[in-house]
């Protein structure tokens, strides 16, 4: 429940994703992230690396192993997510976005 709690939080999964791209440093995940405050992208680092799932090195985020793999297993709820959106047609009211 502890990383359910922690992947629900608003912009995690995002913050992940594009960690999964490329390492990034604060301000280039920020511009990635064009609507996240940086109170908040501070907030999701910190509680991303604190959760041993993000590692800080010569001013840039990067997935740690731990990270990686977690993306690694979200994989499959991604494919099911764009079957799911193409048979609702995006009709689902879900809100787009983090």
């Amino acid at each position: 429940m502890a990383a359910l709690d922690l992947l629900g939080r608003r912009w995690a999964l995002r913050v992940l994703w594009e960690l999964s791209l490329a390492p990034a440093g604060f301000r280039e995940l920020q511009r990635r992230c064009a609507h996240m405050s940086s109170s908040v992208l501070s907030t999701r680092l910190d509680e991303l690396t604190a959760a041993l799932l993000l590692t800080r090195a010569d001013e840039e985020y990067r997935l740690t192993p731990l990270g990686a793999e977690l993306v690694e297993a979200l994989a499959p709820l991604e494919a099911w997510s764009g079957r799911w959106a193409r048979e609702t047609d995006g009709s689902t009211g879900a809100g787009a976005g983090a």
